[in-house]
């Protein structure tokens, strides 16, 4: 019966063994970003992967036109008074402007329609002074994209869609935006998935190595999504407290069982 208990204690000792779970920390190696960048000294390079934003249809454009002798002319252009005729003032999106159509042009005051899609919002600007120069006299035109925006999901501190007032925005702000990847993120395997021309493409991104910087898909497009994937360790923190109740469980069944045999022994 000795030999018994014994038998029951070392199960129970090599069960509670193999029920605990070893976890381990991701290693700074694992969590720090551009890992090859040299940290030390001063180092410059040249800027060689930007290409300016181009126009894509569903954009909306903000135009403002001055004029300095037809400004009551070119003030139908301006967003902040460009309303539908007749319509309630409370029921109008807040975000006025005009609609890139499928076509990839745009239908504007006094011109009519202009090809736009393709252009920079520079280039497009240009084009409109060109053409209004038959209506105004001397005219301003700036244009940019009202509803240019970026996803962030995953594994980050505010997961979010983010309007985007500027037109260049990088992978780095976009997730400085989102509070940072948290620190069970995996930074080798980030995501990114763009729409353009029709097509759907989806990029594999790897934070932790310098050449991200040079990377084509280092700045962000209208409508980017950027998904983070966790790590491994997400999961084992997240079911940490499920096996630690397991775990718990299992010893209380291994205890009742070496009681039950100790005192049946003692009988």
């Amino acid at each position: 019966m000795k030999n018994n208990i014994t038998l029951i204690t070392l199960l129970a000792l090599s069960l509670l063994i193999s029920s605990c779970s070893v976890f381990k920390d991701q290693g700074y190696k694992n969590v720090s970003y551009f890992q090859n960048l040299d940290h030390t000294g001063f180092h410059e390079e040249k800027i060689n992967n930007y290409t300016p934003f181009k126009i894509q249809s569903g954009d909306i454009l903000g135009i403002n036109v001055n004029s300095s002798i037809n400004q009551e002319a070119a003030s139908v252009f301006n967003t902040s008074t460009n309303r539908l005729a007749g319509a309630n003032p409370d029921a109008i999106n807040p975000v006025y402007g005009f609609k890139v159509d499928a076509n990839g042009n745009v239908q504007l005051p006094l011109v009519g329609n202009m090809k736009v899609v393709g252009m920079t919002t520079d280039e497009a600007a240009k084009v409109l002074t060109v053409n209004l120069l038959t209506y105004l006299k001397s005219p301003i035109v700036n244009i940019r994209i009202l509803n240019f925006k970026i996803s962030v999901f995953g594994d980050v501190l505010r997961p979010n869609v983010y309007n985007i007032q500027n037109e260049r925005i990088n992978i780095t702000e976009a997730i400085s935006l989102a509070g940072d990847l948290n620190i069970t993120a995996n930074r080798k395997n980030v995501l990114l998935v763009r729409e353009e021309e029709g097509k759907r493409m989806y990029f594999n991104i790897d934070l932790t190595k310098k050449t991200l910087f040079d990377s084509p898909y280092y700045y962000l497009h209208n409508n980017d999504v950027i998904y983070i994937d966790p790590d491994k360790t997400k999961y084992d923190s997240v079911s940490r407290n499920y096996k630690r109740a397991t775990l718990g469980l299992t010893a209380l069944s291994i205890a009742a069982v070496v009681l039950s045999a100790f005192f049946v022994y003692h009988r």
